[in-house]
């Protein structure tokens, strides 16, 4: 391929939209152009280095026993109705309607579809273990686009469904993605791990994220440094708060105080009262499911809310209004508890972290009044203690007790093992080897294919542009004779060694512009090639030929030996990037 037959617009400055490093450089490097907020058109570089990752997804995917399929991105409302997940999942579904006034949806994920077709098609135990995958465009109604692929309302994903006859044979099959998963990232050159996550709107018991640690992530990892604990942080445990709530003997009945004009944690803790945050009892009404739910915390820990909401299996959940509050326990917020006047009716949460905690201060559910010498199992009306609370760095781990760590990270992978959840909705069962019929059990796996591009480029560049890993780059050399004149020796050689490349099955662009020799480095630095051929006059009179790898020093070779040294080179690259 020559540079002249292709299309590759950089731009020396970023544009002024692009907010982290890796959309600035899918922009100047000429990969995408932006058609509007989370709409990207992929320009011939960005679209070869895309195919590569698409075609590692397939291998690694063959390989593990799925196969593809291709489902219809346009769905029925009717089967999201059927799983339960029009209303879960409404916040992110494009609705259109076709020209009859019947309303469709564009699909953001497609468990429905594969279990719509499992059930007409898999009715005995002997047609499993199934798993399906395919890469496809997918929808999401994004209320703010942003970071370019990151997070966009149209974007290509590869998504795979196993069907399973037990419970073993769905880990199994889980087993088998999770390592797939962990092959196609290293293949891609990513440093990706895989960390205990939440399972969200999908559903599911058992779920890892695989994250890229990346300081502009959108994900916040608990790890421990040496343990191999990891996790989400909306997922995350420790063994409790850094400074745990101290022991102290049984004390008084819980007495009355005036806190006028107290309305908050800080408040509470300065002067007159001094009382310090983990002392106190922070009250939180929640509306879960259009019903009222207190959540108790202690002062200075945060609610998680997506642990809330696995802790409830709630379908929507938000902290209720003032005017709320004062109809569910006849105080506004700041003054809320749990000693008294909450309605029989009303479940009351505690965190795990407040177990057994005395001497503690909360709300009087009367404004401008507090309670102290609180007892929280002997005081409090808690129906059940869990753990809601969001991890600290610095807690203990729970495998080994060594201090936790958060780092912000990129997610672009998800697997997840469903269990019967869709099945047994939508009538996906089948025959047992004991002649009862039971629902499949089911598994779903995502990669977000247009997500890992830009991860990529995150982890892989430098203040001079891309350094993609062979792997994934859009071309892996780029010869670059400085000289393009019609048989000058520069071009004659350049040509010369293009095929001999190509035909040795080398991806190979020659820069064969007419510019000075800084702008073409400079390209080819922006666009990231792994590995750059120069050609110049003085060297190829000294019978040397210049090889520059993008991330490396650069190296003088005989003439005769360049190809082979190049060959050799790219040879080397590959084999590392295969485990």
């Amino acid at each position: 391929m020559r540079w002249t037959q292709t299309f590759i617009p950089t731009l020396k400055e970023s544009p002024s939209d692009a907010e982290i490093i890796s959309h600035k450089l899918l922009l100047r490097a000429g990969l995408v152009r932006k058609l509007t907020g989370g709409l990207y058109t992929f320009l011939p570089m960005g679209l070869r280095s895309l195919r590569k990752i698409e075609r590692i997804i397939r291998e690694e995917m063959d390989r593990a026993g799925a196969t593809e399929v291709l489902m219809p991105a346009l769905q029925p409302p009717e089967i999201w109705q059927q799983s339960g997940r029009y209303e879960t999942a409404r916040d992110v579904l494009f609705k259109v309607k076709d020209s009859a006034g019947r309303e469709w949806v564009l699909g953001p994920t497609h468990e429905e579809v594969i279990t719509h077709l499992a059930a007409s098609e898999i009715s005995s135990y002997r047609q499993m273990p199934r798993n399906f995958y395919q890469i496809q465009t997918k929808f999401r109604d994004e209320i703010r686009p942003r970071f370019g692929l990151m997070r966009a309302k149209e974007f290509i994903m590869k998504d795979a469904y196993s069907f399973d006859a037990t419970d073993d044979g769905a880990m199994a099959s889980y087993q088998r993605m999770y390592d797939a998963y962990t092959r196609i990232f290293a293949r891609c050159g990513l440093k990706a791990f895989p960390v205990e996550a939440d399972t969200g709107v999908i559903g599911g018991n058992h779920s890892h994220e695989f994250m890229v640690p990346a300081e502009t992530g959108e994900n916040d990892v608990v790890y421990g440094e040496t343990d191999g604990y990891a996790a989400n942080i909306e997922k995350a445990t420790s063994r409790g708060p850094l400074h745990p709530t101290p022991a102290e003997a049984t004390g008084p009945a819980p007495e009355k105080f005036a806190t006028p004009g107290v309305v908050t944690i800080e408040q509470l803790s300065q002067a007159p009262h001094h009382v310090e945050a983990s002392r106190q009892v922070k009250t939180l009404v929640y509306v879960v499911d259009s019903q009222p739910v207190l959540v108790l915390l202690r002062g200075d820990d945060t609610l998680n809310e997506a642990k809330l909401m696995a802790r409830t299996g709630a379908v929507h959940a938000r902290p209720a209004t003032p005017d709320e509050c004062v109809a569910t326990l006849g105080a506004r917020p700041g003054s809320l508890g749990a000693v008294a006047g909450v309605p029989a009716k009303v479940l009351v949460l505690a965190d795990d972290a407040l177990r057994g905690a005395k001497g503690m201060v909360t709300g009087a559910n009367e404004d401008g009044f507090h309670y102290r010498h609180v007892e929280v199992d002997r005081d409090l009306r808690v129906g059940r203690f869990v753990d809601v609370r969001t991890v600290h760095a610095g807690e203990a781990s729970v495998r080994s007790g060594e201090p936790l760590r958060i780092r912000r990270a990129i997610e672009v992978g998800h697997v997840f093992k469903l269990g019967t959840k869709y099945s047994e909705k939508m009538n996906a069962t089948f025959l047992a080897d004991d002649g009862q019929r039971r629902p499949c059990v089911m598994g779903c796996y995502g990669i977000g294919v247009t997500r890992t591009l830009q991860a990529v480029i995150e982890q892989c560049h430098d203040e001079n542009g891309i350094a993609w890993p062979v792997s994934v780059a859009p071309f892996v050399v780029c010869i670059t004779p400085l000289n393009v004149a019609a048989g000058s020796a520069p071009l004659t050689l350049a040509e010369k060694l293009h095929d001999d490349l190509t035909a040795a099955g080398i991806e190979v662009i020659l820069d064969d512009r007419d510019d000075r020799p800084g702008v073409k480095f400079k390209d080819s630095e922006l666009v990231g090639f792994p590995l750059r051929v120069n050609l110049g006059e003085k060297s190829l009179a000294s019978g040397e030929v210049e090889l520059k790898p993008r991330t490396g020093p650069m190296v003088k070779v005989p003439v005769a030996e360049a190809a082979q040294r190049v060959i050799a080179w790219v040879r080397e690259q590959q084999a590392a990037l295969n485990p």
